[in-house]
Order: structure tokens, then sequence, then C-alpha cells
């Protein structure tokens, strides 16, 4: 099973979970609803965190391999300009 999946599986039930605390807590209806919407705030800025700590770690990646291939590409192009004078193959 992929870790998503699982971290996917795990808020959802610790979600559902606390919610379902709440509901059957005995408290006033306006006080558990006080309580359901802090709790789905917490929940909510968790996972927009995760989220852009995930983002800004692909988009570091992508750039590191965007730079790469890049260097590897100039490296190449040089690479063959010096064997075509070598060999003195003009090629167009």
């Amino acid at each position: 099973m992929k870790s998503g999946k699982v971290f996917l599986g795990i808020l959802l039930g610790t979600t559902a979970g606390a919610l379902m605390g709440m509901l059957f807590a005995p408290q006033k209806g306006a006080d558990a609803r006080k309580k359901i919407a802090k709790t789905g705030k917490e929940y909510a800025d968790t996972v927009t965190r995760r989220f852009d700590k995930t983002l800004d770690g692909i988009t570091k990646k992508f750039n590191k391999v965007k730079v790469d291939v890049s260097e590897f590409a100039k490296h190449t192009k040089t690479k063959g300009e010096k064997l075509k004078k070598e060999n003195g193959v003009e090629i167009s």
C-alpha cells in the first residue's frame, strides 16, 4: 500500500474518531460545534503545512533535476563539438 493512502486513511480515521467523540460528549450544542470547528481548523492547518512542505521538497528536487539536465546538455554539446573538430566532421 502506498504511503499516501496510509496517511490519508490515518488522517480520515483520526478525524472521524475525533468528531464522533465530540458529538457524543456531554456538552452543549454550541460548545460542541465550536470544538468541532476548532479541531477541523487544526486538521486543515496540519494538512496545509504538510502539503506545503511536500510541495516545497518536490519543487527543490525538480529545480535540481532541471539544473543537472542543463549542465549535462552543455557538457554533451561541448564534447560533441570537440569530437567533430578532432575528426573533421561537418554536420549541419
